[in-house]
């Protein structure tokens, strides 16, 4: 019988690898709403430990990253750019089209 994986297992397995989750994360900010884009940089944590590990490696507060990662949150620069940092990505800027 051949063995299936949840999609979340799978997901995450994938979101590890840095050109993917960076992948995950421009589609995610084609969308017009900005939740999509909380819902796939919470994916990308929980891909890399989740928050308990992220609170260690970006010196956040845990409970504030759960509100940052949350439906609802509202990161900070700061907040955004140690996350990224964590999950070895970075953001830039370009002209838009």
């Amino acid at each position: 019988m051949k063995k299936f994986r949840n999609y979340k297992e799978h997901l995450f397995k994938r979101l590890q690898n840095p050109k993917a989750a960076a992948a995950y994360l421009n589609a995610a900010l084609e969308d017009a709403d900005p939740q999509v884009f909380l819902i796939a940089l919470k994916d990308i944590a929980d891909a890399h430990g989740g928050v308990a590990k992220l609170s260690k490696e970006t010196d956040l507060n845990r409970e504030s990253l759960y509100r940052t990662l949350s439906q609802r949150g509202n990161p900070r620069l700061h907040s955004l750019l140690a996350i990224l940092q964590a999950c070895k990505l970075d953001i830039s800027i370009r002209p838009a089209a």
